[in-house]
Formats: C-alpha cells, sequence, structure tokens
C-alpha cells in the first residue's frame, strides 16, 4: 500500500505506499475551495483505507488463492476508475510505445507487489507485512545512489537509510537468529515494498511528462495489471468451488476502496496540499496496519515489532528530506 512518486504515475494501494506523490497536471487540480470535506479528514480516511488493506488481504487468501485476490483487487479497482474516466468523459492514451511503458508499469507497480503481500501473507501476519510496507521509502533511498545521478544523498539521508534498516533488523528479531519467523513470506513481503521504488524510477523516466492526465494514464495502468493478472491467475489456480462471502467482500473492498477509492483521494490531495504533506500517510499506514491485525485478528505483537516499526518510520523519514535552500523561507 504506497503513494506515488514525483513526478510519477501510479494507481498502487498499501504502498505502498510509501510513495511519493506524483506530478499533477492543470486538468487534475481542482480549486481547493470547492473541496466539500477538509483535506485532513481525506487524509485520514486514505490512510485508514491502507492501513486496513492489508488485513482486508489476509482475510480475502483464507478463501482464495493469492493471484485470485490480486487479480479481485485490480478488476474493482479499474471498475472505478473507469467509471471516474467516463464521468469526466477522459479517454484512454493512445500509442503503441505508451502502453508498452504502462504494462511494465502496472507489473512492477502493481501485478507484482499486490501478488508478493498476498502470498507473503498466507504464511506471516498482517502486522508484519503493513511494517514491511513502510520500508520503501528506505529502497528507494537506496535505489537512487545507483540509478537517479541527479538526486545526490545527504548524509542526513543516507543516516535515515542505515537507521531504517535497523529498524528492519529489530522488527525481525535478528539476535534471536529470526526464530520464529516465516523467511520465504517475509523475504516476499520485503521484495513487494522494492517493486514500487523501481516502478516509479521507471516511471519518471519514461511516462513524465507524456502528455496524458493522470487519471488516464493510471487508469490504462490498472486496466493492463488487470490483463496481466487475467492471464497468469489461470495458469497457477483453480476456479473456486465455493465464494464465501466475507472473504469475497475483502476483496472487494481491497479493490474498490484500497486501489479505486483511494487513488482518488491521493492525486486530490496531492493537488491540494502538495506532495510533501501528502506523502505523510505512509507514516500512518503501518501504525493502523498493526492495530488492525492485532485488534481484529488477534495477532501476537511482542515489544520488538512496534519499536523496529518506530525506528523504520524515522529512518524513511530521514530519506526522504531534502536540505532547504540557504535564506528561503520555509514553505506553509
Amino acid at each position: 500500500m504506497s503513494t506515488p512518486t514525483e513526478r510519477t504515475v501510479t494507481a498502487t494501494a498499501p504502498a505502498p505506499p510509501a510513495a511519493p506523490p506524483t506530478e499533477v497536471t492543470t486538468a487534475d487540480t481542482a480549486s481547493p475551495g470547492r473541496r466539500a470535506i477538509d483535506w485532513r479528514i481525506r487524509f485520514g480516511l486514505l490512510s485508514l483505507i491502507w492501513g486496513f488493506s492489508f488485513l482486508l488481504i489476509k482475510v480475502g487468501t483464507e478463501a482464495y488463492a493469492p493471484f485470485q485476490v490480486t487479480l479481485g483487487r485490480l478488476v474493482f479497482g479499474t471498475v472505478v476508475v473507469a467509471a471516474v474516466l467516463v464521468v469526466k468523459r477522459e479517454r484512454l492514451p493512445r500509442g503503441t510505445r505508451t502502453w508498452l511503458h504502462l504494462a511494465v508499469a502496472a507489473l512492477l507497480l502493481n501485478a507484482l507487489p499486490f501478488s508478493l503481500f498476498a502470498y507473503a501473507e498466507l504464511t506471516v501476519p498482517s502486522t508484519l507485512a503493513g511494517i514491511c510496507n513502510a520500508t520503501s521509502p528506505l529502497w528507494g533511498m537506496a535505489l537512487s545512489l545507483i540509478a537517479l545521478s541527479e538526486d545526490r544523498p545527504t548524509r542526513r539521508r543516507v543516516a535515515g537509510l542505515g537507521i531504517g534498516f535497523l529498524g528492519v533488523l529489530t522488527v525481525l528479531g535478528a539476535w534471536q537468529g529470526f526464530s520464529g519467523l516465516d523467511l520465504a513470506g517475509t523475504a516476499m513481503a520485503l521484495l513487494a515494498s522494492l517493486s514500487y521504488p523501481i516502478g516509479w524510477i521507471y516511471v519518471r523516466r519514461t511516462l513524465a511528462g507524456s502528455g496524458h492526465s493522470n487519471l488516464s494514464l493510471s487508469g490504462a495502468q490498472l486496466l493492463v495489471g488487470t490483463v496481466e493478472l487475467a492471464v497468469v491467475t489461470p495458469l497457477f489456480t483453480d476456479v473456486p468451488a465455493h465464494f464465501p462471502v466475507v472473504p469475497l467482500l475483502a476483496v472487494v473492498a481491497l479493490g474498490a476502496l484500497g486501489t479505486g477509492l483511494a487513488f482518488q483521494l491521493q492525486y486530490a490531495l496531492v493537488a491540494e496540499v502538495g506532495p510533501t504533506t501528502a506523502q505523510m500517510v505512509t507514516y500512518f499506514v503501518p501504525v493502523i496496519a498493526t492495530a488492525a491485525g492485532v485488534t481484529l485478528l488477534g495477532e501476537s505483537l511482542s515489544w520488538s515489532t512496534p519499536v523496529g516499526a518506530a525506528i523504520i518510520l524515522a529512518g524513511a523519514a530521514l530519506t526522504q528530506s531534502r536540505p532547504r535552500a540557504r535564506g528561503a523561507a520555509p514553505r506553509p
């Protein structure tokens, strides 16, 4: 579950989320005066939706295969975004090259991480998956050292990277030899969070400045991701013999709210309050995911989990810091 990165197009959830915000075109920006609901309420709603996404994944995988949960998530998310496209009378982008780039973006930002989180939660608690999702800014910082030479790291950001990964080791209980931890499931959750910044870098270099609106590109990205999962899912799963209601509703909510509605809230926040404030949702998601897993699913929680999560979030915050020019006035 995660927010999108600067000059990036993404329609993800849990991500997430952990992604920096995207460039907003004039067509996507609405006047703050016309907002019926205060942005703080919408910010809180987005945090809740993405935080509860990990619980919904866990409930969905109790009855359906991980690929089926991900396919359902993409289907219902695409339906919501498609409805908005119709209402706003926007068209999907054109051009073979754009669609090929969107196919890669959909794989890295939707199909792959969504599926990895779903498979991970077969063996790890939803609380751990939500905390692993918070490592995405740390991976992004590490990748920026290699892939984004113009984004020069400062000592503070490098220190944040080290602190963040110390937090990961704390959550995993490294001093105990990772005892009682499913390494495969944890590795999949961490790979899912790594997939997001790789996707952001790819999109930044291929689709930024394409001339299409964020809504159009992201709707197309979700559509392509749905097609990708529709091809893969029958190869690895069988059609369910039964459709239990609660897990089915969890998948519907995961797609319609965690992907479709969250996408709309996310871009509206970026347009109204700017990327820096909007990306702060990243730091609330693991807290909500942990609270939901413990209170509603009865998942156990050792002292190292919240302590490690706090260290991860502190490190992630440092990696996102930018030096202010000398003499520059602070932003409102």
